[in-house]
C-alpha cells in the first residue's frame, strides 16, 4: 500500500511510541503506537485540512484509526467523493 509523505508525516505526528527510523506498515496497530483518543481527534483535524476532506459519520470510528491502510483507504475514498 502506497501512500503519500504528507500522510505519514501527519500521521507519525501522533505516535509517540514508533522510533523515527521504525517503518510505519499498513497493518501497524496504530493504538499500540501512542494513538489515543485525543491525538486521533487531532489527527482528523489535520487529515481534513490536509487533504481537504470531510469524515463522515461512517468515518467516525475507532476502526477507521485501527491501522495505517484502513485509515489511508479512508482518506483516499473521501477525497474521491468529494
Amino acid at each position: 500500500m502506497a501512500w503519500d509523505n504528507k500522510f505519514e508525516e501527519l500521521l507519525r505526528d501522533y505516535l509517540p511510541f514508533l522510533d523515527a527510523d521504525e517503518p510505519l506498515e499498513p497493518d501497524t496497530d496504530l493504538r499500540v503506537s501512542g494513538l489515543d483518543s485525543l491525538g486521533a481527534v487531532e489527527l482528523l483535524g489535520s487529515l481534513e485540512s490536509a487533504y481537504d476532506i470531510r469524515f463522515v459519520d461512517e468515518a467516525l470510528s475507532l476502526d477507521t484509526f485501527a491501522t495505517p491502510a484502513v485509515l489511508w483507504e479512508t482518506v483516499t475514498r473521501l477525497q474521491a467523493a468529494a
